[in-house]
């Protein structure tokens, strides 16, 4: 009776063990196994970690400009600083270049401290020298940031000062007169006499030069220089080299090549030539003046069908990546006048559209739908801030470049 007592607590003792050590056994299996998971689940979040950064960089573009070593690049610096003191309001302003309202021009300046204001005969006829220049000084005094003072002065026929005597004795003659009478040579005695004119008055850019490539009986031709893209591609570097010996800066116009086309003020104009065709003329006098310095180039309005087919090249991101991509050029892009008919008749928000574009200036009458136009644009995520902050951050060191700041 003992004896089987005896084995059955043997047999018991050896159960519990085999039981204590299958509990070990799987208990220690879990662990191990929960500890294999945990590098599982890291890579999921090293995952995560790089998109968030990626979204980080996207929502801060204009911090690209700081490293592009563009004509403006000594500034960049001090221009950021700037550019984080702003509010929504003063950096949308800023865009704007604004044809003189006929009436409040200073309080109207005063309270929406527009980038610039654009200058046209009504501004500048029937007005004594000293008016004129105290007119402009009055801009300057309640611009809180310095305003860029504009004008058209081409010379010839379009040529805002010229019906006023007071402002000049002898009117400035076209680029094309001048060059057939004295050359390059003559060109530039006439530049130095303009800018002097300009400086003394506190007109600081001076929308010019036509630097197209055109036949003689297109609608653009008289204001061209009238010679093939070689001699124009002198020219324009000759125009930009000397507008740097002043304080008038000056702007190539009208990218990317106005051609044969008809006039944009009065309507549509359609543009068939190809890419090739662009690159081996039109492009060349534009090319030219970036190498030597150009601030600032104007886009037409003329629709590139062979670029971009449903949009005035004013207006169109391709058109304006070429010129910042394939041309190199880092600086200010401007559009040509909003006001004319091929925008303002066939265009539903063309200040939108000009923003999303690439242009950092906007040459505008309707600036109070333009503001509004871009403020409710960038308040429900249609342009991204960053987008307005990467011109604003242009427009300011080009301002510091040239001084005003």
């Amino acid at each position: 009776m003992a004896r089987r007592l005896k084995k059955k607590v043997k047999y018991s003792l050896i159960i519990i063990i085999f039981i204590l050590l299958g509990y070990i056994f799987f208990s220690t299996y879990n662990y191990l196994s929960s500890k294999k998971e945990i590098p599982k689940e890291e890579p999921s979040n090293e995952e995560v970690i790089p998109k968030k950064e990626e979204e980080i960089i996207e929502e801060l573009p204009y911090e690209s400009i700081l490293n592009d070593n563009g004509i403006f690049s000594t500034f960049y610096e001090e221009a950021y600083n700037l550019l984080e003191t702003m509010s929504l309001d003063e950096k949308i302003s800023q865009i704007f270049l604004v044809r003189v309202p006929k009436e409040n021009e200073i309080s109207i300046i005063e309270e929406y401290q527009f980038g610039g204001y654009l200058l046209f005969g009504k501004d500048v006829n029937n007005i004594t020298k000293e008016d004129l220049i105290n007119k402009i000084n009055s801009f300057q005094t309640v611009s809180k940031i310095p305003s860029i003072i504009a004008i058209d002065e081409e010379g010839g026929t379009i040529s805002r000062i010229r019906t006023n005597p007071n402002l000049v004795e002898e009117p400035f003659s076209s680029p094309m007169d001048l060059y057939k009478e004295g050359g390059l040579p003559l060109i530039e005695e006439d530049l130095i006499r303009k800018n002097n004119l300009l400086t003394e008055l506190g007109i600081n850019l001076n929308i010019a030069p036509v630097v197209d490539i055109s036949s003689p009986d297109s609608f653009i031709y008289k204001r061209t220089l009238g010679e093939d893209a070689n001699t124009t591609s002198i020219y324009a570097s000759k125009v930009i080299e000397v507008s740097k010996q002043s304080k008038v800066s000056y702007v190539l116009k009208h990218f990317p090549g106005y051609g044969d086309n008809i006039d944009t003020h009065t309507g549509i104009a359609i543009d068939n030539r190809t890419l090739d065709e662009l690159k081996e003329k039109d492009f060349l006098p534009f090319i030219s003046g970036i190498n030597s310095g150009a601030e600032c180039i104007l886009v037409n309005h003329n629709i590139m069908t062979n670029i971009e087919d449903n949009m005035p090249a004013s207006l169109s991101k391709e058109v304006h990546n070429i010129l910042r991509n394939d041309l190199s050029y880092t600086g200010i892009i401007i559009t040509d006048d909003l006001y004319m008919d091929a925008i303002k008749k066939y265009q539903e928000n063309p200040s939108i559209k000009a923003l999303l574009a690439g242009n950092d200036m906007i040459i505008i009458t309707d600036y109070i739908t333009g503001i509004n136009e871009i403020k409710e644009a960038i308040n429900n995520n249609t342009i991204d801030i960053n987008i307005l902050n990467k011109a604003v951050l242009r427009i300011l060191a080009w301002k510091y470049y040239k001084g005003l700041l």
